[in-house]
């Protein structure tokens, strides 16, 4: 999605990066593929100036509201947010059965105490697109979206309109615990440090020091070394 209007740095993945990801992941396995999907325009009629564009994120967390809207989507879709690592087959998790439920999702680490005792985290969302066009999910999550202000807005609207949903075990987006054995998913999202001064941290994977240093965490370091190789290697075809 281009939104230049609020922000020069909100510019769409281009045609280039597209292309030299489909090259990274075909290398893993021929039949994978990267589509690009410009949702610029659906964004803007139906989120544009809304009460909730300047969020606690930005505007691209109001994405994945807009699933129901954008032809071809597989009848089960996996959402992961950008700041996730894989520690393994992430069939373990798009197997789960969706059938009767509009989604699954884990339950949100902080907010499960301070908000509602069944308040989940929306960095990795299951849905069951028949279902939950059925129950307009989506369709009255954006209607809150563009009427009432909220504090964490693309959570909270999912939260707010969900129907029926199941939690999954906490391995399935782990927010703080990266260490276990059995975790598949890992979230690098905001949290609270209490050693050795109470402060809330926002570090992301890509902040590979500071994953060392305050995480303690190094069962990505692999994946990250590649991603690095590869960063260089795309920059040096851009210069060429």
């Amino acid at each position: 999605m281009n939104l230049t209007r609020l922000d020069e740095k909100f510019r769409p993945i281009s045609d280039e990066q597209v292309a030299f990801l489909n090259e990274v992941v075909a290398s893993k396995n021929p039949d994978n593929k990267v589509t690009k999907v410009d949702v610029t325009d659906i964004y803007e009629k139906e989120f544009g100036n809304c009460k909730n564009e300047t969020a606690y994120c930005t505007p691209y967390t109001l994405l994945r509201l807009l699933a129901d809207l954008v032809p071809n989507m597989p009848d089960k879709l996996l959402y992961l947010d950008i700041d996730m690592m894989i520690a393994d087959d992430l069939n373990d998790l798009y197997s789960k059965d969706v059938s009767n439920v509009e989604f699954l999702a884990v339950k949100e680490k902080y907010g499960c105490w301070l908000i509602w005792h069944d308040y989940f985290n929306a960095g990795m969302l299951l849905f069951n697109m028949k279902k939950l066009t059925q129950t307009h999910l989506l369709e009255k999550a954006r209607e809150l979206i563009r009427t009432k202000k909220m504090m964490f807005a693309d959570q909270d609207a999912i939260y707010r309109s969900k129907t029926k949903m199941k939690f999954l075990p906490r391995r399935y987006n782990e927010q703080s615990k990266f260490d276990r054995k059995d975790t598949l998913v890992c979230h690098f999202c905001k949290r609270l440090l209490l050693w050795p001064w109470f402060k809330i941290v926002n570090i992301k994977q890509w902040h590979i020091d500071d994953v060392h240093k305050y995480y303690k965490c190094t069962r990505f370091d692999n994946d990250l070394d590649e991603y690095i190789k590869l960063k260089d290697e795309f920059e040096k075809r851009k210069v060429k």
